[in-house]
């Protein structure tokens, strides 16, 4: 089964099913594989004994099959997992690119004040000193802090710092966000004293132009 993207659809779940990781790249010889994460709290997600349901294609040996994790540690910044019956680099490879789902109400309350799962946030309407400015498309998770991708027009994403000073109010009930961007976030720049244009009236005088005929 695939989306209308051609992608591997999301499995089947009776409850709410939350993209928490996908497997970009086995790593080493003893299975190993690196995560890219879609959570913030991945030394939460990924606890020894933790089960994740696969989004693969149909023909993947995995297919219908669950992960359930056997270790999780960081290795030079980077998240690194090993799964139970993955124990070799061949095995781990062929994981590569799978996503990993995991079941949660759609109203599971977050452990953390002012915490958000991303899909509460996408689709929500930005709003700029109260007037519409775009609508969040997708968020991205940076060592630094994470990111709000918003679509302003047709043709222009606009990349806003997920932070209290930027983003001050998040009501996902509401279906909107605020925002108090710096200048030119959202709009380019207008330089409002341009340099004057030179013209021959500001040329300097000639001298030898300026004389009484003495």
């Amino acid at each position: 089964m695939v989306d209308s993207d051609g992608r591997p659809a999301p499995p089947p779940s009776a409850g709410t099913q939350l993209r928490v990781g996908r497997l970009v790249k086995a790593h080493g010889l003893k299975g190993a594989l690196k995560l890219e994460l879609y959570t913030d709290n991945p030394d939460g997600r990924f606890v020894p004994g933790a089960t994740f349901t696969l989004q693969v294609p149909d023909t993947s040996p995995w297919h219908g099959k669950p992960l359930t994790v056997r270790e999780f540690r960081w290795m030079n910044s980077h998240p690194v997992a090993f799964f139970e019956g993955v124990d070799d680099r061949t095995a781990a490879e062929s994981l590569v690119r799978a996503i990993l789902w995991v079941d949660e109400a759609a109203d599971a309350a977050s452990e953390e004040e002012d915490a958000w799962f991303d899909h509460q946030l996408v689709g929500l309407d930005v709003r700029r000193d109260g007037a519409s400015v775009g609508r969040v498309i997708r968020v991205e998770h940076l060592p630094a802090q994470d990111l709000l991708i918003v679509r302003a027009d047709a043709d222009r994403e606009v990349l806003v710092p997920f932070v209290k000073a930027i983003v001050p109010v998040v009501d996902p009930a509401a279906g909107y966000v605020v925002v108090t961007p710096p200048a030119g976030l959202f709009e380019d720049l207008v330089d409002e004293d341009p340099e004057p244009a030179a013209s021959s009236d500001d040329s300097p005088e000639d001298p030898a132009a300026d004389t009484d005929g003495n």
